[in-house]
């Protein structure tokens, strides 16, 4: 069964996310760290459910959409999927990818 393995990078991310929301509203920085955690479990059972990110279609880099916020991944050739980033929608993805 393939696993769901998250990068250092993708781990603060979204703890930077968790802390600037945290700041105005404790329960909604836990409510959404924990639903963007929940929707990335959607890949172990459906891997290819994000889109083809457009400047990398060899490397299998898809993006998972969760409200305001871009979830990237990486599909391993054994299946394994790797947790890149969680970006907000605002910001320029191309950069950090």
């Amino acid at each position: 069964m393939a696993t769901i393995n998250w990068t250092a990078e993708a781990e603060q991310w979204l703890k930077d996310i968790h802390d600037y929301i945290f700041k105005d509203s404790p329960s909604a920085a836990l409510h959404l760290v924990e639903a963007i955690y929940n929707k990335a479990q959607l890949l172990l059972e459906f891997p290819e459910i994000g889109y083809t990110y457009k400047t990398n279609p060899d490397l299998h880099i898809r993006i998972l959409l969760y409200g305001h916020y871009r979830i990237a991944y990486l599909i391993k050739p054994n299946r394994d999927i790797d947790i890149l980033g969680v970006f907000h929608g605002a910001l320029d993805i191309d950069r950090y990818l």
